[in-house]
């Protein structure tokens, strides 16, 4: 039988390489921006994660509009997040 300790140490790092990954994943680091007013057009907006965008999905949309994203254009993807309106709308967004 291993002692107590030891068998505390093995748990902990078993632990750690299962939650790892759950913690560090994309939507655990996720930002909300509220109230974005899009023109219609593109629009450059401050996704604020300090990385690469991963994705992003509409949290509240408060006037019919359809909204895309233009990333593969966007020269700064760590900065910034370019979304397509066809109408002026007010949205909460979810950036991860």
């Amino acid at each position: 039988m291993l002692p107590r300790r030891l068998t505390w140490d093995i748990a902990q790092d078993r632990w750690a390489s299962q939650l790892d990954p759950v913690i560090a994943s994309a939507p655990n680091n996720s930002n909300i921006l509220k109230n974005v007013v899009l023109a219609i057009g593109s629009n450059v907006i401050n996704h604020k994660l300090g990385r690469v965008l991963q994705g992003w999905q509409l949290v509240r949309i408060r006037a019919a509009a359809t909204i895309y994203d233009n990333q593969d254009s966007n020269q700064t993807p760590d900065l910034t997040l370019i979304l397509v309106s066809n109408a002026v709308v007010t949205i909460d967004l979810e950036v991860f």
